[in-house]
């Protein structure tokens, strides 16, 4: 057995490590200030979120006109490539949710772990089907979720005030004050329409909506679009022949929808399912064709929205506009004469 002196020195000691041992665990590592600078350094700031009572939409890499409808819920453009995404990742966004026509980038998507669902909705609204199938995709799916369709302005900020009032977190015009601040111009008379219109819609209601949400919404044939794209010039022939403006006879047009609804129509042409439908021999004449008049269909759209902005050359905006859609309407008589007659 070992003397007292000796077992009582042991015990000193141990009681002396076990303390020596704590104070290192609560102290912070030593670090050098060159250490400390170059881990600061390496670090990416956490990007801003859309706050829901900001006054401005923001703008970060790859996605522009955020605009908060919810704290979770989000309206903005369409994600930019890899920039895009990236963003929607750092902000922690669970969901994506195009309205869009356009096919949704899944591969990107899915490779930051994030889903996508697209329910495409109009220039001119969409029907209390979609709006309960929009609801419910809002309400069930992970949040943060981003709402998307093209500049972020327009189609998806009515979307996301539709769901928003029919969800019980915004009256209509709350809703309508965040369309304002994410620029939705007030010539898309269908889209504050079925803002105006919602109501808090009944949990039962929603539950009987089923929840079968696509990734992938296909656009119709490239058939199908051309005759819708005549039918959207027509209209705009009567509109532009009563200024701009619905004509008395037809008070349902809405011009600037229409010129919205033709750019979207074109740019849904550039796409290689589309594009299969034309003989090899056309498909980079034609897809050039379709690239061009795109361009003029969005400068027009840009013209008719200017006409209700303040201090604007109304008469100035008009002749433009009636000069670009002469443009469209000669250049697809040629395009007929060239592939189709």
């Amino acid at each position: 057995m070992l003397p007292r002196a000796v077992i009582a020195a042991l015990l000193a000691g141990s009681a002396a490590l076990m303390a020596a041992t704590d104070q290192a665990r609560q102290s912070p590592p030593p670090s050098s200030a060159a250490g400390d600078s170059a881990g600061a350094s390496s670090e990416t700031p956490p990007l801003p979120r859309p706050a829901l009572h900001s006054e401005e939409a923001l703008d970060l890499p790859g996605l522009h006109n955020l605009v908060a409808f919810h704290e979770e819920v989000w309206s903005g453009s369409a994600p930019a490539g890899d920039a895009g995404f990236d963003s929607l990742k750092s902000l922690g966004v669970q969901t994506i949710l195009s309205v869009d026509g356009a096919l949704p980038d899944l591969d990107r998507a899915r490779a930051r772990g994030m889903r996508y669902v697209h329910l495409p909705i109009g220039y001119d609204g969409f029907e209390q089907a979609r709006k309960l199938q929009l609801t419910r995709a809002v309400r069930d799916l992970p949040r943060p979720i981003y709402i998307h369709c093209h500049h972020g302005k327009h189609r998806s900020a009515g979307a996301a005030a539709a769901i928003a009032v029919s969800l019980g977190w915004l009256t209509p015009d709350e809703a309508a004050a965040r369309m304002k601040v994410s620029g939705t111009a007030p010539g898309y008379a269908g889209l504050w329409r079925c803002a105006a219109e919602s109501a808090p819609i009944a949990a039962a209601l929603i539950d009987a909506t089923p929840a079968d949400f696509p990734e992938r919404t296909m656009p119709g044939s490239l058939v199908a679009a051309m005759v819708e794209i005549d039918q959207v010039h027509d209209r705009l022939m009567l509109s532009k022949k009563s200024g701009w403006i619905a004509p008395p006879e037809h008070p349902d047009l809405a011009p600037l929808a229409d010129a919205g609804r033709l750019a979207d129509l074109y740019r849904l042409l550039d796409d290689e399912d589309r594009l299969s439908e034309v003989p090899a021999s056309q498909r980079d004449v034609v897809r050039e064709w379709f690239v061009r008049e795109g361009r003029t269909a969005a400068h027009l759209e840009t013209l008719i929205e200017s006409m209700d902005r303040p201090g604007q050359d109304t008469d100035q905006a008009r002749e433009r506009a009636s000069a670009a859609l002469a443009t469209l309407s000669s250049d697809c008589l040629d395009c007929h004469r060239r592939h189709r007659d």
